[in-house]
This record gives C-alpha cells, sequence and structure tokens, in this order.
C-alpha cells in the first residue's frame, strides 16, 4: 500500500505495477477532458466546408476519439481495461483560435476512474483533426489537452477551476 502523495503505480521497491483495485467498491464515474487544435483560418473554412479531399473531418475525429476511450487500456501500460457505459466526442469550431475545441466525456460503473479514457479520446481526436489536415497546414497546433472534471469513487467529485 502507497502512502498518500506517493505514486500508486510502482511497488515499494520502485518496480511498476498495476494499482489493485479489487477491494474498491463499484461507483459510477465520470470524468470529461478537454484540449484544442489551432489551424490557419484557410484550413479552418475547408474543414467547416467539407468539401476537402477527406471529407467530413470533424465526424470522423470525433469517432476516432470514441474508438480510442475503448482502447486506454491497450494504450497505456499501467491502465485498466474498463467496459465504458458512455463516451462521447465533441469538436467544436472556434473562430477565436481559429481551430476547434475538442471535448469528450466518458462513463463507466467500476473500481477505478475513467479520466485516463476522456484524455485519450481528447488527444486521439486532436491527433486525427492534424491527420486529416496536415496537407494543407503543417503548422496546426495541438494544445492544451487537460481534465476538466471528474466525478465517483472514494475521492468524489473534482473540477478544474477556470
Amino acid at each position: 500500500m502507497t502512502v498518500a502523495g506517493e505514486l500508486s503505480h510502482f511497488d515499494e521497491s520502485g518496480r511498476p505495477r498495476m494499482v489493485d483495485v479489487s477491494g474498491k467498491v463499484e461507483t459510477e464515474r465520470k470524468a470529461v477532458a478537454r484540449g484544442r487544435v489551432r489551424t490557419e483560418r484557410s484550413t479552418f473554412d475547408l474543414a467547416l466546408s467539407g468539401s476537402g479531399a477527406k471529407g467530413d473531418v470533424i465526424g470522423i475525429a470525433e469517432l476516432a476519439g470514441v474508438m480510442a476511450a475503448k482502447k486506454t487500456g491497450d494504450l497505456i501500460p499501467l491502465c485498466h481495461p474498463l467496459p465504458l457505459t458512455s463516451v462521447y466526442v465533441s469538436i467544436t469550431p472556434d473562430e477565436t483560435l481559429p481551430g476547434f475545441a475538442v471535448t469528450a466525456e466518458a462513463k463507466t460503473v467500476g473500481r477505478t476512474g475513467v479520466e485516463m479514457e476522456a484524455m485519450t479520446a481528447v488527444s486521439v481526436a486532436c491527433l486525427t483533426l492534424y491527420d486529416m489536415l496536415k496537407a494543407v497546414d503543417r503548422a496546426m497546433r495541438i494544445e492544451a489537452i487537460e481534465l476538466v472534471e471528474k466525478s465517483g469513487g472514494k475521492s468524489g467529485a473534482w473540477r478544474r477551476e477556470e
């Protein structure tokens, strides 16, 4: 067992381990994450028009985010594979960037949280936007991927203060 403040993914000798959650109570868990992709104005306009060679880049990136959340346990070495009950990814145009705001919400009923699933969904959705638009804009930037809120479990609810 670890002392508060220690990293839970290492045993007492410093070796990596998957945290044992078998003693935890199953609760409803939810996490919300966000990020953004900054583009050139012309790239932003092209993506919104849907007339690019790759079609509906926003819809495809949202779907990629959902698929990524389902694979988080395969991608992050010490993450538990979770039975997700819901994943929602939303990409909205942001004229002020210009670019796209990406938000993901993941839910489960289980013994560990879904923060990594929400953040993986945002990361892969952002990467998919980049991949689909890079032919016209290699200067795009993926920025500010962060956890916004989480709920459930012994530690309860947490929300990022703006």
